[in-house]
This record gives structure tokens, sequence and C-alpha cells, in this order.
């Protein structure tokens, strides 16, 4: 406002009054355009600058992607789209002779690891102990500021069909050649239409780390695989009281698996085959891509499905408990796979005091400036009294997001997922939002990858923050 007012001046100097009016003008439609916001707290700029920029990607053909040895890519190989495109997989040992993998993204320079983890579920537990796990993982949130050199967090809670060929493996593996009849009949039975309408929920830890080290120099991947490898046992058993089960590190092949599955689920159950024959399947990560893609404005298509991804653009209010999101990541009868990604990006001590004294100073002025505040304004200024309090006494603060991926095999299944999806958003209390005109980079985010998104953006994230 104030550069505008100085080009109007300027502009009667030079052309008159005619002139002033003209550049005014302009000044207040762009004003207009920053101060008027819809439901998800988008301005109107925010969205036209969104549709220009899919317009010239859509132009350039940059939502269009081709592999393999008759697509478009010089090297014949079926790599990762997008903000994964240059990424780097590569296998190290933890101090208990573990395998994990370690991704490497050359751009920005940041180290991830994928932990497996196996929730024990919130079924027939009783509530203390359920309380006891929410606490833990608010430590282990509030811990993740004190670890050295971490960027980001995210955590993948996927469902997805079971195809029924591990219980096929167990149970055929388990039978004795003595077994009566009418056992090996019940259990045939059970084999055969237990797998109907029954679902595989895996959940996946991702730490990202900077590839540099206090003094800024860069690391390299042996430097960071040896440094990791000391401080995983402690991550992975720091995880275990929070409910998240067994944690262990994911190995490079389970990554290229999950991977690839997620681009054609029609290869899940090849996967499951090979592996109940005893064959594991030898993926490499330079094969993990989709043979053709293309991003749609509100949709994306990958080699044998579609996805849609939404975005969280405003967080539960009130009193959240610990079952608010339980539908939303349970399996949906309408959706064929479903990932929800919480993404978490955890700040240092010195950095989250500033921020919860800057919010209680704010939330006190809006309260304090008006003769008759509102009850939403009064709510914030109390929070954020309660913020600066439990930070002040050493709890952790992180900046959190979500990102939902449904996926289905045919374009006839897309309105009914939307609406699937919409329904499950009310009953966690959340707002989302299609990714609109960045499906394909959203798809990225949501998976079990570690991509900061905050480090793609071709706008500075604390400019898009602040406007």
């Amino acid at each position: 406002m104030m550069g505008g007012l100085i080009a109007t001046i300027l502009a009667m100097m030079a052309g008159g009054v005619i002139a002033a009016v003209i550049t005014l003008l302009i000044l207040a439609i762009c004003l207009l355009m920053l101060m008027t916001k819809d439901k998800h707290g988008l301005s109107t700029l925010q969205r036209l600058s969104t549709r220009i920029g899919w317009q010239r990607a859509k132009m350039a053909k940059h939502n269009l992607y081709r592999s393999g040895p008759l697509g478009r890519t010089a090297w014949g190989k079926f790599q990762l789209p997008g903000l994964a495109a240059a990424s780097q997989l590569s296998e190290f040992k933890d101090s208990y002779g573990r395998p994990f993998a370690l991704l490497f993204y050359p751009s920005t320079r940041h180290f991830t690891v994928v932990i497996n983890a196996e929730p024990d579920g919130a079924s027939l537990v009783d509530e203390e102990q359920i309380d006891v796990w929410v606490a833990h993982w608010g430590q282990w949130l509030a811990s993740l500021g004190h670890e050295p050199g971490i960027v980001a967090a995210s955590v993948t809670v996927e469902s997805a069909p079971d195809t029924g060929i591990r219980l096929r493996r167990e149970v055929g593996n388990n039978m004795m050649d003595g077994t009566p009849a009418i056992a090996r009949a019940m259990l045939t039975e059970v084999v055969q239409t237990y797998p109907e309408g029954s679902a595989l929920v895996s959940a996946r830890v991702a730490l990202t780390f900077k590839g540099t080290d206090r003094n800024g120099k860069r690391r390299k991947e042996d430097d960071m695989g040896r440094e990791l490898a000391s401080r995983l046992p402690a991550l992975t058993q720091s995880l275990n009281a929070t409910g998240a089960g067994a944690a262990r590190p994911v190995t490079a092949q389970e990554l290229c698996e999950t991977v690839r599955i997620a681009y054609d689920p029609a290869a899940a159950v090849l996967i499951d085959e090979a592996r109940g024959q005893g064959m594991a399947p030898e993926l490499l990560w330079t094969d993990v891509g989709p043979a053709g893609a293309q991003a749609f404005w509100d949709k994306y298509r990958h080699d044998s499905a579609w996805s849609v991804t939404w975005q969280m653009t405003q967080a539960p209010r009130g009193e959240v408990f610990s079952s608010v999101l339980s539908q939303l990541v349970a399996p949906h009868a309408d959706i064929d796979r479903k990932r929800v990604t919480l993404l978490y990006r955890p700040l240092d001590a010195a950095t989250a005091a500033r921020m919860v004294e800057a919010d209680k100073r704010n939330a006190s002025f809006r309260a304090t400036t008006s003769s008759r505040p509102t009850a939403r304004t009064m709510a914030e200024a109390r929070a954020a009294d309660r913020t600066a309090q439990e930070e002040a006494r050493g709890a952790g603060l992180v900046n959190f997001g979500m990102v939902v991926t449904g996926t289905v095999m045919t374009a006839e299944q897309i309105p009914d997922m939307i609406a699937a999806i919409d329904n499950l958003g009310a009953t966690a209390r959340i707002l989302l939002r299609p990714a609109y005109g960045s499906q394909d980079s959203a798809f990225v985010a949501a998976l079990p990858l570690g991509v900061v998104l905050q480090s793609h953006l071709s706008v500075p994230a604390g400019l898009r923050e602040a406007l």
C-alpha cells in the first residue's frame, strides 16, 4: 500500500490527475485481491496465481509424463516424476544390524529415513492406556525440536484392500497332512471368504534431516548413513511407547514396493503372489515410477488408477479428542486405497518461544482493541495464553498440516470417492480443499518419502505466509 501511494504521487507529478486516478484504481484492485479471501483462507490473488501457473504448465505440457523405453526420458527408465525425480536411494545398517533405506534429494540436500510402525489400534483398549499413548506421542513430537539437523517429519496411514494371499500362505504353511476333513474344509472356506471386504492398514513415519553440519559443510551419503545408523535405534524405541507397536526401519526393497504400488495399485497382487511363492521381487529405485501419468486440474491419472488429493486448510476447533481422525484413516468401501499423511515441521526452542509470544501479543491486541470482542476472539486469546504457558514449561512447538489422497481404479468411481472424503472430513472436523493445479506434487507429498514442500516452492514460504 505504501509503495502504491508513492507511485500515485509520482504519477500525479508526471501525468496529472488522470494518471494518478488510474494508478490509485490499480492499487485498490490489488489490495482488494489480497484482502478478499474464501473459506479456506486463500486470497483472490493466490487463486488467480494458481490458475495462471496451471495454465502455463499445461501449455508447456509439464502435466504429462511418459517414461520407460518408449517414453520421453532419454535414459529409458521408469523414474519417479515431479518432486521425487532426482531422489537417490541407498541402504545402510543401523547399530542393531537392521537395514534401512536412506533417501537423498540433491536439490534441497535433504536425507530421509522411513520407519515402519505396527499400530496396536484403540479397539478394546482402556481410555487410560490411550491417554498414555497420546501423552507419549506429544513428547515424541516435542523431542523432534531437539534432534540435531531434523527438518520435517510425516506420518502416513494407508488403507488398502487385502489380497488374501498372505492369509492363504500362512494357513497353507501351518496345515498338517493329517488334519481332519472338517477342519480343512473350514480353513479353506475362511481363506476364500475372509479377504472379501477386508483391508490392510499400514503406518509409516518419515524423518527428514539436513545434509549439512553446523558449519554449513555438505555431508555425503556415507557420512549421513553412519550418523543416522547410530540414532535410529533410539528413534524407533521411543516410538514404541506411542502405540506405534514394534517400530523398525524400512528397507530399500520395501520402500520400492510401497512406491511402486502407490503409482500402480494393480501391481500389489503380483508382488504379494511373488512373496507367496518365496520369490522376493527385486525392484530398483529407477523402476518404481509410473509408465505414464497425467495431472489434471482436480485429479491425477497414473498407470492403472485415478487419484485425487486434498489438503487441510483448517484444523479442528475446540476440544480435540484422540478419536477425531479415526473415521478418516479407517478403510472405506468407496475408496480403493486411501492415504492420510500428517506433515510436521518442528521448531527449535528459540523460534518456538518467539512465535508463541508473538501470537499471544497479537491475540491479546485483537481482544482488547474492540469494545465488544467476539467469542472466537476471546477463545483465541485464551488459547494463545495457554500455548505460551505450556511452551514456557518445556513443551515443543511444531507446524503441522495434512494431505489426504484417495485412489480408485476407474474414473466412474471418482464422484463417489469425492463425496466419501467430504463426509469423512466433516466427521474429523477439518476443512479439506482439493489441491487444484498441483495434484501430482500433492500426490508425492502424501507418500512416505519425506518431501518438504516448503523447500520446493517457487515463491518463498515466508512471503506466501505473509500474503
